[in-house]
């Protein structure tokens, strides 16, 4: 209001506004600047290690059904505090997914974390060496969302598993998580260590979910065979 007071002024003698006229338009910037400046914070909050939007997303080239993703992209999952979870291979569209359907929350004025596996187990380890690993569960859980990507890409320890397993029951029924993981439900037991822990975590987080299961050729395979063949057909 401060800086654009002075040019909005200027316009409002030119147009011939009325005080109310005026005095609406200076507060719908105000609010615009400030919807803005809060969504840039949540943003950096959110912690995203790339730019990706949905618009930028191949529906028609990924294995996700258009029913869901338009499902997914209405972000009522997370106002219901569901969980997604993605599983397939790597390079079929998870991890895009997983940052655009959090930028999405972001720009509609959620709350969201986003960590890998293993990011997120050094988060929690750390509150476990200085006893405050409560507290940083509960930070954790200010978010709207929580997204857990590369889930299995390394192996953990039965502490590990003990801090992933806390944090997804703390989360149950009160947080929504978008999990993505290469491991089919099945196979979880190669990065956990006790088969019961395994479970215990499967039900939380299935219980409410929408669960996706990606297929297909590499997005970055396919990117790099399209590059190579317009560089040998320009050569």
């Amino acid at each position: 209001m401060r800086r654009l007071a002075p040019e909005l002024l200027v316009v409002g003698k030119t147009q011939r506004w009325s005080p109310e006229e005026f005095l609406r338009t200076l507060l719908e910037v105000e609010i615009a600047s400030r919807d803005a400046s809060g969504t840039r914070a949540r943003m950096v909050q959110a912690a995203f290690p790339v730019k990706k939007s949905l618009d930028e997303f191949d529906v028609t080239g990924s294995s996700v059904p258009r029913a869901t993703f338009e499902y997914l992209a209405s972000l009522e999952w997370i106002d219901a505090r569901e969980n997604l979870c993605l599983v397939g291979p790597a390079g079929t569209g998870k991890s895009h997914l997983l940052v655009a359907l959090g930028t999405a929350a972001v720009e509609a004025g959620k709350r969201v974390r986003y960590f890998t596996a293993p990011e997120l187990i050094e988060t929690l380890y750390r509150g476990l060496a200085d006893n405050s690993v409560g507290r940083v569960i509960e930070q954790i859980l200010r978010a709207d969302l929580i997204v857990i990507d590369e889930v299995g890409f390394a192996p953990m320890d039965d502490t590990g598993a003990q801090l992933f397993f806390r944090l997804v029951a703390a989360a149950y029924e009160h947080r929504a998580l978008g999990i993505g993981s290469h491991w089919p439900f099945e196979e979880w037991g190669r990065f956990l260590p006790e088969h019961t822990t395994a479970v215990s975590l499967l039900d939380r987080l299935l219980h409410h979910a929408s669960v996706v299961v990606t297929s297909g050729e590499s997005f970055r395979r396919r990117e790099a065979a399209s590059r190579s063949n317009r560089q040998h057909a320009n050569a």
